[in-house]
């Protein structure tokens, strides 16, 4: 089998203007590309929204060969429940523990040698204090909460092909070559509440491979969100995608890895890019805003926010 490869964690923010200040100058992230759309995506990358929204996908280098994380916008959506689904993310940077302190971003757990510290909008981030790699990726697992070990275990090896490379009392740690994100299950005991903020998981996979992963899935009678499905990017390479769901509910898409490296080029306008449209949108919403003080028109694109970070 031609090796897969682990590719981004999908989250839901409510505000990106903060939370893209947070993983560009506290977790020293790259914008790696920014795409915006018209209209809800056809595999649902947007949760259950149908509006305008956009993606900015960040991390410590190319997608090619770095774990990153996608940030999905929905225009007017202000904020989003978290449940018990996503345990966090781990990364090893002393460089972004410096940064931490440095901007005095509020540290939520600390150990030694390692601190927790919450995204806007409450994701959790384990910051390792060692010294970022210079040719690895920093990224080193997604941990997701389970609500039973051995049935979790058996799908995400034997149908997903996932490889074991470390097992405690209460998690297992899997991934598919010893280089990449590892995603690391762990038992928390009581069933899995994902929220509204739920977010997915992508793996890529050879096109080729694509309809097997759905075909398995039916045949050991497992959730099948979306079957085989293209979808297209104003501009860039159209990819094709199967997205399951495991006995929990996390959301897994498989994409076909040689359009997906076509899509996923780094674009280096995308810093200024993302930077014209949080000003264009602030520029609407304020106009907005003082339409419908004098009782003109709708609300502005605030939404409102649930995250326990956000008290307004």
């Amino acid at each position: 089998m031609a090796v897969r490869r682990a590719l981004h964690f999908v989250v839901k923010v409510g505000h990106r203007d903060p939370t893209v200040s947070f993983y560009r100058d506290i977790l020293a992230m790259k914008i790696l590309r920014h795409e915006e759309f018209e209209e809800g995506c056809k595999a649902s990358c947007n949760g259950p929204y149908d509006g305008k929204w956009s993606k900015t996908m960040v991390g410590y280098g190319p997608e090619d060969n770095h774990f990153v994380v996608e940030l999905t916008y929905n225009y007017g959506i202000g904020g989003y429940r978290l449940g018990n689904d996503f345990l966090g993310i781990t990364i090893q940077s002393s460089e972004a523990i410096c940064k931490v302190r440095q901007h005095g971003w509020p540290i939520v757990q600390e150990a030694a040698g390692a601190i927790v510290v919450e995204a806007p909008g409450g994701y959790k981030f384990h910051l390792l204090d060692k010294p970022q790699p210079k040719n690895a990726d920093p990224v080193q697992k997604v941990t997701l909460g389970v609500s039973n070990l051995e049935r979790a275990h058996h799908y995400w090896t034997e149908l997903c092909g996932m490889n074991l490379y470390g097992q405690e009392k209460r998690s297992i740690l899997l991934g598919y070559t010893e280089d990449q994100c590892k995603l690391e299950l762990r038992d928390v005991s009581q069933a899995i509440d994902h929220g509204t903020a739920f977010g997915r998981i992508a793996f890529a996979c050879p096109r080729v491979q694509l309809p097997t992963i759905q075909e398995t899935m039916e045949n050991q009678q497992q959730t099948v969100l979306t079957p085989l499905l293209s979808l297209d990017t104003p501009g860039k390479a159209t990819v094709e995608v199967v997205i399951v769901a495991d006995p929990d509910g996390h959301e897994i898409c498989f994409v076909g890895d040689e359009s997906f490296r076509q899509l996923s080029y780094p674009d280096p306008t995308a810093d200024h890019m993302l930077n014209e449209v949080a000003h264009d949108v602030d520029t609407i919403t304020h106009e907005a805003g003082q339409k419908w003080l004098r009782g003109v028109g709708r609300p502005p694109l605030s939404g409102r926010c649930f995250a326990s970070w956000c008290h307004t």
